[in-house]
């Protein structure tokens, strides 16, 4: 992993696709178990991306800190931006989805509900479709809210699965799903200062 800043609070690293965020109960390769390598010392997950996508992710140092950052996706106040890669071409250039999300654990996917009811939750983003052509969609996302796969089943439902996401309806070979967390902003928890980092690594889909 590639750290693109830290000191005695957080760390901000870009994280590979195919690498959890954090540990589960198989043991497998993770983000916070790397980092606490790399760096000597703990490492606090605050939020998460998805095993298949890839991008720039806060963590933090101290409980302090841990517990200050994860105060801030509450309430949505750290800011989120993401690049996908659509099958077919979207036909507004910019707009708002919003859903009601039911992520079912037994199938480990989520879907779109018409009404709520318990373990139902809203889901909104913002987008701006930055190129299309040629049978696909580049677009900028905003997660407003973050919930399990949100990006995926939204754009999903719409007809519009993302490139790699057999999961969500994709028909290709893609390994690696066409997301990635491009940048992320953020109060650091202890200097209060406004900070923003993105990820210029480059991939086959951006």
């Amino acid at each position: 992993m590639e750290i693109i800043f830290e000191d005695s609070d957080i760390v901000v690293a870009i994280k590979p696709p195919q690498i959890l965020s954090q540990g589960d109960e198989k043991g497998r390769e993770n983000a916070v178990d790397i980092l606490k390598e790399m760096t000597g010392g703990d490492i606090f997950p605050v939020h998460r991306l998805d095993k298949g996508v890839g991008g720039v992710m806060v963590f933090a140092k101290t409980a302090k800190a841990a517990a200050e950052l994860s105060r801030q996706v509450s309430d949505r106040t750290m800011e989120k931006t993401y690049l996908a890669l659509l099958h077919g071409e979207i036909e507004a250039e910019k707009g708002r989805l919003e859903d009601l999300l039911f992520f079912d654990r037994g199938k480990n996917k989520s879907f779109v509900v018409k009404r709520e009811r318990r373990g139902v939750k809203k889901a909104l983003l913002d987008y701006e479709c930055i190129e299309k052509g040629e049978g696909k969609s580049l677009v900028r996302v905003k997660l407003i809210t973050g919930r399990t796969h949100q990006i995926r089943v939204q754009f999903s439902s719409r007809g519009y699965p993302l490139f790699g996401d057999r999961r969500y309806g994709a028909k290709d070979e893609e390994k690696d799903i066409a997301l990635m967390s491009k940048e992320i902003s953020f109060v650091h928890p202890r200097t209060k200062e406004r900070m923003t980092f993105a990820n210029d690594k480059k991939s086959r889909f951006f």
